[in-house]
């Protein structure tokens, strides 16, 4: 019961700052939301015990982006201008995509659910054999190193790629602008 009250109290939060987003025009105020967005998400996989998922959503949605979208911030204005089109369109594309989405989960299995294939058919075999199989007695922990070792080491490779490119446009951002008429460094 307490477990259902924090998944909706997180959700309804989402919620909350989803709207909050699309209601703001400064830009820095957004790119915050978003930002506490993408740590209230990482929660909610928490809660739902996707660890690892929650640690990419935190080090990739909360931080990596945010630190991007600041770094952008810094070379555009301040506001967001008036749209002169009508959002017509857009919203028409996103219940269409929403009614696809919803369609496409029809048939899953319920939340939960102990009859689901995933816990008949995969979940024992994992309980029973990694142990043995991997000599690790913390299941999640041999999961991932093992079982999904290279879906781990692909995880691992976006975030510290996402990581040196945040770097590298730092690095570039912070330099003094070069006049038209003073030669580079390297020409002196």
């Amino acid at each position: 019961m307490l477990e259902t009250l924090i998944n909706v109290a997180l959700f309804t939060t989402l919620v909350i700052t989803a709207l909050a987003i699309v209601r703001r025009r400064r830009l820095f105020t957004i790119v915050m939301l978003s930002g506490v967005f993408s740590l209230l998400s990482a929660l909610l996989f928490v809660s739902m015990d996707a660890v690892d998922v929650a640690f990419t959503e935190a080090a990739v949605g909360a931080g990596i982006s945010t630190v991007l979208m600041l770094a952008t911030l810094a070379l555009t204005p301040r506001f967001e201008e008036r749209s002169s089109h009508s959002a017509a369109l857009p919203l028409f594309v996103v219940f269409v995509t929403g009614a696809a989405l919803f369609y496409g989960t029809l048939d899953m299995p319920h939340f939960g659910d102990p009859n689901a294939p995933a816990q008949t058919h995969v979940a024992p075999e994992y309980l029973q054999q990694s142990p043995h199989e991997i000599g690790v007695p913390n299941v999640v922990t041999a999961i991932l190193a093992s079982y999904r070792g290279f879906d781990t080491l692909g995880e691992t490779a976006v975030v510290f790629t996402a990581a040196v490119g945040v770097l590298l446009l730092l690095s570039g951002l912070f330099r003094r602008p070069r006049k038209r008429d003073e030669p580079e460094e390297e020409d002196r």
